[in-house]
């Protein structure tokens, strides 16, 4: 099974042609020390063993301004795709989803809470931005949320109001998972698997979080398989933002999953981003 990864980022050397213009003003450390064009993530992919790529807009570079993934994906179709970030509460938003889909984006991304902007905002659940949710119901378009649990109120209602919008939850939400098996902390997440369009992505920041507890990567990885399924799970690098080498990211991912069966394995790392994003199937 190919491996693919759903949440790399790209950054160009050349501030002129690609200007900063981070969300909030501020500009993340990961993109200022590491800039990665996109030729550099085609080698790093190579060494990997990466056979395609949903490269995410960079908000903490780029904000909404999704021009060098949009280069990236003309540059090298066969291998990308790419997760376009718009303003969910301009007037203009739905216009811009089209423009971008047109530009070879499959996904969308919305930045509610990060390194450079603490907090969870509510404003996606904004009544301005259901043109925008209506929009990627209609036309298949998965939506990413960079999100914490203090968010999952909004998120239920989201989807109440629009059941047919697949969502992914970046870094799985950044659950606490430390107390350990029952997980009775995570249980508000756990407990949004009963929603069928909610599919989860794994990144580094889950499978090295900053302390592990009472936890495991069996027990806490393996009560998503049961809760889950595999075929709602998918993993992402998010490099460069974790440092390299993509093939160490992906081989410690590996290694947290080595107790999962093959059939899981392979869901995990490639079959369910091809199901999130068909424009990567061969």
């Amino acid at each position: 099974m190919p491996i693919i990864d759903i949440h790399p980022h790209v950054i160009s050397t050349d501030n002129v042609r690609y200007p900063l213009q981070p969300l909030g003003g501020n500009q993340s450390t990961w993109s200022r020390d590491r800039p990665t064009p996109y030729d550099k993530m085609i080698e790093e992919m190579d060494n990997a063993g990466v056979a395609k790529s949903a490269i995410v807009q960079a908000s903490t570079a780029y904000g909404h301004d999704n021009s060098y993934v949009a280069e990236a994906i003309a540059a090298h179709p066969k291998r990308f795709t790419g997760v376009f970030s718009v303003d969910m509460l301009a007037a203009d938003n739905v216009e811009k989803m089209k423009y971008w889909l047109a530009r070879g984006f499959s996904g969308m991304r919305l930045f509610t809470t990060g390194s450079t902007m603490p907090g969870q905002a509510t404003w996606f659940d904004d009544p301005r931005t259901f043109p925008a949710w209506q929009h990627a119901a209609d036309t298949g378009t998965p939506v990413c949320m960079q999100m914490t649990p203090q968010g999952f109120p909004q998120l239920r209602g989201l989807i109440e109001r629009f059941p047919k919008v697949k969502i992914i939850l970046d870094h799985l939400a950044r659950p606490q998972l430390t107390d350990g098996p029952p997980f009775t902390a995570d249980q508000e997440f756990f407990a949004l698997s009963r929603y069928p369009n909610i599919s989860l992505k794994l990144t580094p920041v889950n499978v090295e979080p900053a302390s592990w507890g009472k936890a495991t990567p069996e027990t806490f990885f393996g009560a998503l398989i049961k809760t889950y399924g595999a075929n709602r799970i998918a993993w992402g690098s998010n490099f460069p933002a974790t440092e390299g080498p993509l093939k160490n990211i992906l081989g410690k991912a590996q290694a947290a999953f080595s107790f999962a069966s093959t059939g899981d394995r392979d869901w995990i790392f490639g079959k369910t981003a091809l199901e999130l994003y068909p424009s990567l199937k061969d």
